[in-house]
């Protein structure tokens, strides 16, 4: 995983093998019948993005790339503390070390940051800049500054909070749907139904003319600007010889500029977009994964069945905040049980059958600290040590130490917790079907026992893409799996994400994939179909899908994204460029929002999977000297 999100590899040392084929644009064979000849997000006068090139008969793939060698609203979030009051739209100072505490907040413990909404006046119309200032807390004494200076004083950067605000404000006025309270987001989040009329209790914070508001018709950059402004970056030595990109309009969903954009690229952790989308879209953002605990066969034996939550933890000290718990669980299973003591505990991970390590793989990513065996049974991600892992997250990068079995490791705490002392009372199996009341009235074998369910789906969509959390991400795929009636494996997780991209009406000839998280080799996404699909996420269409945005990084701000942007060359993207990254060793990639000096706000994606192996800081500088140049320039 590089040192923001998929997978990193000691300098100087050559994971990538040989290098690829001849680079080209190659249909996947049976793929859906789709094109780019009328992408779901463009208006019908916008120019059309040119067809997806190649015979279908064709049998090649994608080109063969670095392979392997050895070992109804969306959330449009940014880091903040409690929600304002309605009609207020304000980012407050972040939260070092704090529990979340308000309504539709997630803390990822470790990190320091509470994710929380920020949500926009809930008026009919438009947010409008004649309605007033925007205002803005200081950032939390002694933090020092979030960014250093931009070369040239520039209103809408005077400080980080309100650019990020700015970029909030935009998604309001391009039409992405951002969070209101009440409303069904609420629901999707759990909010409390009390918290609407406690929040409109809170008095209002007395404003701050430090911002102008957004200008909702600020002009669309021309290709040739966007051209200008690009194309000398493209060649940097860092990037290699194989750089695809692709930059469109958010709110026309147009192209503007495109340089291999078709061109299936490895995308590594940007992979996590496809995932967060596709399970939106199939589970929806207020399901929850249920663990479950029912009798088993025998008097006193109890099943721990594993519904695919990688955030479930043990007690009150587990990794994720606000993630169901077992110490909960065990507390139903006693009491359904009544006096009858447990004697054994069998543990039921077979709802995601197949290998738990993923094709294409680099060898030490199941030990490295970033992957894990997946299964439908863990806690914190499969993590040793949550408690550790979750003060040092920040140093580490998310790195962690894994256990090799997780189910079982779940099942023994789960044992632990009902009484039972020694792993040997701790065995695999399946749980029995439901029957018929018993003689002496204990619990049938198959009756639930108890329930312990995740977070809504919206927040662990938020956490995956802000922390590039793969476990999480591979459990995702296998939701959309389930939801699709595909095996939940690493095959049928891929080949249900595939499918609902189709659905979606984006073309799903553009993208091949073998895991959920990006850390295999063998996915390919074209640079169009990842803006394609951000611009559709910004849409009133499916509103379900613009939770994608809450959990994107901000630059030199927040998630993978909050070291960079921070020296001259890139400071233009400081607080505007909000992007999912990804790095694999000769392989670097961001994706998401930018707005342009000028105020539009633009999608981009830009991927190299022949960089040369050396300083990976060097190669995500140059990618972000790319995204800057887009944020500081109108382009026209």
């Amino acid at each position: 995983m590089g040192r923001e999100d998929s997978h990193y590899r000691p300098e100087g040392v050559d994971g990538r093998g040989s290098g690829g084929s001849a680079s080209g644009r190659v249909p996947v064979p049976g793929a859906h019948p789709s094109d780019r000849s009328a992408p779901p997000s463009a208006t019908p006068s916008g120019p059309v993005p040119p067809a997806w090139p190649g015979d279908p008969r064709n049998t090649g793939r994608f080109p063969e790339v670095n392979p392997p060698g050895r070992p109804a609203a969306g959330s449009a979030r940014v880091p903040s503390g409690p929600p304002p009051a309605a009609g207020s739209a304000r980012v407050p100072p972040l939260t070092w070390d704090a529990p979340a505490t308000g309504p539709g907040q997630v803390h990822r413990a470790g990190a320091g940051h509470v994710y929380g909404a920020a949500p926009v006046s809930p008026s009919a119309g438009p947010v409008s800049p004649a309605a007033g200032s925007v205002p803005v807390s200081p950032p939390p004494a002694g933090a020092g500054p979030l960014a250093p200076p931009p070369p040239a004083p520039r209103r809408r950067r005077r400080l980080l909070p309100v650019a990020v605000l700015a970029t909030v404000l935009l998604l309001a006025l391009a039409g992405v749907t951002v969070v209101l309270r009440p409303g069904p987001v609420a629901g999707w989040l759990g909010d409390d139904a009390a918290a609407p009329a406690a929040a409109a209790q809170a008095p209002e914070p007395d404003p701050s003319p430090v911002l102008a508001g957004p200008d909702a018709n600020a002009p669309q950059p021309t290709s040739a600007g966007v051209r200008a402004a690009v194309e000398p970056l493209l060649g940097a030595a860092a990037l290699g010889g194989r750089v695809n990109i692709s930059v469109a309009d958010l709110t026309t969903g147009q192209s503007i500029y495109a340089r291999g954009g078709d061109d299936g690229t490895v995308p590594a952790s940007v992979t996590k977009l496809a995932t967060g989308v596709t399970v939106l879209e199939a589970r929806g953002p207020g399901y929850r994964i249920p663990t479950r605990a029912v009798a088993g066969a025998n008097p006193g034996e109890v099943v721990l069945v594993g519904g695919g939550d990688p955030t479930l933890a043990v007690d009150g000290k587990g990794f994720y905040r606000g993630a169901a718990r077992l110490d909960t669980l065990a507390k139903q299973v006693k009491q359904a049980l009544g006096g009858t003591a447990v004697t054994k505990v069998v543990v039921d991970s077979t709802l995601f059958p197949g290998p738990v390590h993923g094709p294409g793989w680099d060898d030490d990513i199941p030990t490295g600290g970033y992957g894990a065996s997946i299964t439908a049974l863990m806690t914190d991600g499969a993590r040793r040590d949550p408690e550790a892992a979750r003060k040092t997250s920040d140093d580490t990068h998310g790195a962690a130490e894994r256990v090799p079995e997780p189910d079982l490791t779940a099942g023994r705490s789960f044992a632990r917790l009902l009484g039972l002392g020694g792993d040997a009372q701790v065995t695999r199996g399946t749980a029995p079907a439901a029957g018929g009341a018993t003689a002496t009235g204990a619990p049938a074998p198959g009756t639930e026992l108890g329930k312990a369910e995740s977070l809504p789906m919206i927040r662990l969509v938020d956490i995956m893409i802000s922390d590039s959390d793969n476990v999480i991400a591979e459990a995702l795929a296998r939701q959309v799996a389930l939801a699709r009636n595909q095996p939940a494996s690493f095959v049928g997780g891929a080949a249900a994400m595939d499918e609902v991209i189709g659905e979606l009406g984006l073309p799903a000839n553009e993208i091949s994939l073998s895991d959920g998280s990006g850390l295999s080799r063998n996915n390919r996404i074209s640079p169009s179909l990842l803006t394609d699909l951000i611009a559709l996420a910004g849409k009133g269409d499916h509103p379900e899908l613009g939770a994608i945005f809450g959990g994107l990084p901000v630059g030199a701000w927040s998630g993978t994204l909050g070291d960079r942007y921070r020296v001259d060359a890139t400071a233009a993207g400081a607080g505007v460029v909000r992007a999912k990254t990804g790095t694999l060793t000769g392989v670097h990639a961001i994706a998401g929002l930018v707005t342009t000096a000028e105020g539009r706000l633009l999608t981009f994606a830009v991927l190299t999977d022949r960089a040369p192996a050396g300083d990976s800081d060097v190669s995500r500088q140059a990618l972000d000297r790319i995204a800057g140049a887009l944020a500081g320039c109108g382009c026209r």
